[in-house]
């Protein structure tokens, strides 16, 4: 059950490159909903969405979150590419009639994670790394395999990956994205 209405809007208002990797973000989200017994419909509309907010170039992202009352922290001033996902939920609640908390929280962490994320936001954390248009990576191979047999696993593997890429770039660390890697590391210690 894909809403193909939601597909066509975003063929309209994304890039052919960005277009194509929600369509994969998509169909992988979707396929890991069926391995773990969530909602495959769910899943697909967060995928095709979660993007839908990132044509924008910074300025316009901030002018839009100011606008719209969207709290903009100052790490997100300092790197404004991360007010997409932020902007993105917001998008998809006013422009694209989403309603469904889950959903929203999916498209506003897909890029930081967070700790304790719900089954969806894991799900379209990992799809949005995972899917086949992805270029590779040092961890990319591992976190596929993860993410079909312990999505806990591969969220952790993507926030190590990712912040020691970001620190090695000696790029800005959303404080999110720390927080998340520091709560999915107790629970690998713990298992």
């Amino acid at each position: 059950m894909i809403d193909y209405d939601l597909q066509k809007k975003m063929k309209k208002k994304l890039k052919k490159k960005r277009y194509i990797h929600s369509v994969g973000v998509m169909y992988t989200a979707m396929n890991l909903a069926m391995r773990y017994d969530y909602d495959i419909e769910k899943a697909g509309i967060a995928g095709i969405l979660h993007d839908c907010a990132k044509e924008y170039d910074d300025d316009e992202m901030i002018k839009l979150c100011e606008k719209n009352k969207i709290e903009i922290t100052e790490t997100e001033r300092k790197a404004p590419y991360l007010l997409h996902a932020k902007l993105g939920a917001y998008m998809a609640k006013h422009e694209y009639g989403i309603d469904d908390e889950e959903i929203l929280s999916a498209i506003t962490w897909h890029t930081t994670g967070k700790p304790e994320m719900t089954l969806l936001d894991k799900i379209i954390f990992v799809a949005d790394y995972i899917e086949p248009s992805r270029k590779k990576t040092d961890y990319i191979d591992s976190i596929r395999k993860y993410a079909f047999t312990d999505l806990d696993k591969a969220v952790y593997t993507e926030l190590y990956g990712t912040l020691k890429y970001v620190q090695e770039k000696d790029a800005i660390v959303d404080e999110n994205s720390v927080l998340a890697y520091e709560y999915y590391e107790k629970m690998m210690v713990m298992d």
